[in-house]
């Protein structure tokens, strides 16, 4: 392995993109820290810990690879332009003019990506201004303000002009991100959304680990005690070993579909009839199932607990709890029948039988044993739907993992969070992604991949 990492780094052309992508990442980094001027930092972790608004960031960050705990220039990370980029491809399968697009190839991209841009800045105005409103803002009932005391105004809040000032810092910060991804993408390696959304992620594991460290006892206590003994250690090593496995073989799982060209004569020389395969991916949702779950779940649950804090409802207490992230077992039923319906709603968005069929026809390839066309629209679909509902569990089981980790072993629920969910499937698939774009190069030089023995 030493060795294969050496040869990487002898490569000069290789050798400059990892450069500098660790140069892009580096001052991401360093912008994640630097905090809004109008924040009052000796505040900010008690207002996250008691507001409502609070909580649901703090849950929010778990999953959205950003730190809205942290009120900094990056503080709403990628996800505006994610968001954006997953609106515009769900209106290209519903909206006659972005599908329009979306076939006219590389200037339609473009133009896509220009309306996507617009739209990422929309939504970042949206976003920090609730964000500003609701978190930074006084909260009158608890007596918390979360605001400098050298930019508020005479009535004790924070003035139109600072507010709006920390609104468009967030935004730029936003867009800022949004540019370096695509400074990676042209001059790194990999893809340079992906990898901020990973670094985002893995940059929240120390201080995790060290959470974890710091309050375990390194004795025997016994598993399920509440308390972390060296058992419990132990259990959440092989634990994590196993789940990273199995999301291994979710994103790298495939059912190979077995396909022939048919032969045709040309003059004297048989051409076609060579046997190939065609690969369809076991989780063709990837990871935005969870990412559409987690946030639906979270608008009925907050609702809920508003509602219980502003009218005093008892029946609305009682309720809340079943809405929230946990030990319910409402919330972790509700958590997987949505993972279920997502998985096919977007396997239907982005899986297209009735075009894969008909181009297999028109480059004269059929699947033996039926017919090109309608047969074999049908049989594409019967099997994406089989493999589909096995991916779904599978998708399932790795969203839930943290919840029962958390629940049964006693263990803080954003340390449990790296033990499954959007977090490990995204860390997963970009390193995968990276390996296998640094293999492209070792490769066009004639040396072995990374992965190969």
């Amino acid at each position: 392995m030493f060795e294969k990492i050496r040869v990487v780094f002898a490569i000069p052309e290789l050798r400059t993109k990892i450069l500098r992508t660790l140069t892009f990442l580096a001052i991401y980094r360093i912008g994640w820290h630097i905090p809004l001027p109008v924040v009052n930092q000796e505040q900010l972790g008690q207002g996250a810990s008691t507001s409502t608004f609070g909580q649901v960031i703090e849950h929010a960050a778990l999953f959205a690879a950003s730190d809205l705990r942290q009120a900094t220039i990056f503080g709403l990370g990628i996800m505006p332009y994610i968001s954006a980029s997953i609106i515009f491809q769900l209106l290209g399968t519903v909206w006659k003019p972005i599908e329009d697009l979306r076939k006219e190839g590389e200037t339609g991209r473009k133009k896509i990506n220009e309306y996507t841009r617009y739209l990422t800045v929309a939504l970042c105005l949206v976003q920090s201004y609730l964000y500003v409103k609701f978190y930074i803002m006084p909260i009158p009932r608890e007596g918390l303000s979360m605001v400098s005391p050298a930019f508020m105004n005479d009535a004790g809040t924070l003035s139109f002009g600072w507010m709006m000032t920390a609104v468009l810092t967030m935004t730029c910060g936003t867009i800022f991100l949004m540019w370096l991804g695509e400074q990676i993408d042209e001059f790194g390696i990999g893809n340079g959304i992906s990898l901020l959304i990973m670094a985002g992620i893995l940059a929240q594991m120390p201080g995790a680990m060290s959470q974890l460290i710091n309050n375990a006892e390194f004795e025997l206590v016994g598993l399920g005690t509440g308390t972390v003994g060296v058992e419990t250690m132990v259990v959440l090593v092989f634990l994590f070993v196993a789940v990273v496995v199995g999301v291994v073989f979710i994103t790298q799982g495939q059912r190979r579909i077995p396909v022939q060209s048919a032969k045709h004569v040309r003059g004297r020389r048989v051409y076609g009839g060579n046997r190939a395969s065609l690969p369809l991916r076991l989780n063709q949702a990837g990871v935005m199932p969870i990412i559409f779950a987690s946030s639906l779940l979270m608008i009925p649950g907050l609702g809920v607990r508003l509602l219980a804090d502003y009218t005093g409802s008892g029946v609305l207490r009682t309720i809340s709890p079943m809405l929230s992230s946990g030990v319910s077992l409402t919330y972790n039923l509700l958590y997987v029948g949505m993972i279920y319906f997502f998985c096919y709603f977007w396997t239907a968005i982005t899986f297209n039988p009735k075009e894969m069929a008909e181009n297999l026809k028109d480059n004269g390839t059929f699947i033996p044993g039926y017919r090109p066309g309608k047969r074999t629209e049908d049989y594409l679909e019967k099997v994406m739907t089989r493999i589909t509902y096995v991916g779904a569990g599978f998708l399932a089981v790795v969203a839930i993992v943290p919840t029962i980790v958390s629940a049964s072993l006693g263990v803080d629920f954003t340390v449990a969070s790296f033990y499954g969910g959007t977090g490990l499937l995204i860390a997963v698939s970009v390193a995968f992604d990276l390996v296998q774009k640094i293999d492209s190069h070792l490769v066009m030089r004639n040396y072995s991949g990374l992965l190969e023995s």
